[in-house]
């Protein structure tokens, strides 16, 4: 089975999910360059529940959050990596800065985020537990971001 999944094909898998009984991780990001800090927060999400749903920003919205400069990679790259990683279940692209809409048709039964954030400072957090779910935060790697990357690249004299 394909694992990137389109938009308007996610209500349909959700409803074969959850009558096979599956619980249902969702998480967000834009994923830009794939690093440490993502894959052992990425892991660390899949232990919440049976499938983990990785929401990926698309290329407008990371400019919109990031700046004209993001992201590095396109969407269909950073989506095409996400999906080798063997803990992650589904991915699907969206266009918004948050992905409420998203979590209204998905339902997940977590929803995880970086520890960066807290329940006041996450807008999504709200459609989460109005449809029952609950947030759970995941402790960051320190050190370890897209941003540091690239300013450590930045400052990398050409071999």
């Amino acid at each position: 089975m394909e694992k990137i999944i389109k938009k308007e094909n996610i209500k349909s898998l959700i409803e074969k999910l959850k009558n096979k009984g599956k619980s249902i991780v969702f998480t967000n990001g834009c994923f830009d360059i794939l690093h440490v800090g993502h894959v052992r927060y990425l892991k660390e999400s899949a232990k919440f529940g049976n499938v983990l749903i990785v929401g990926l920003n698309s290329d407008i919205s990371v400019k919109k959050l990031k700046g004209v400069n993001r992201p590095i990679n396109n969407e269909n790259d950073r989506a095409e990596v996400l999906s080798a990683l063997s803990f992650v279940d589904f991915i699907v692209i969206f266009e918004e800065n948050t992905p409420e809409k998203l979590i209204e048709i998905i339902k997940p039964d977590v929803y995880t985020k970086g520890a960066d954030y807290t329940i006041d400072t996450l807008p999504e957090a709200k459609v989460v537990i109005k449809n029952g779910g609950k947030v759970e935060f995941i402790k960051l790697v320190d050190g370890k971001s897209t941003t540091n990357i690239i300013r450590k690249t930045q400052k990398t004299p050409n071999c």
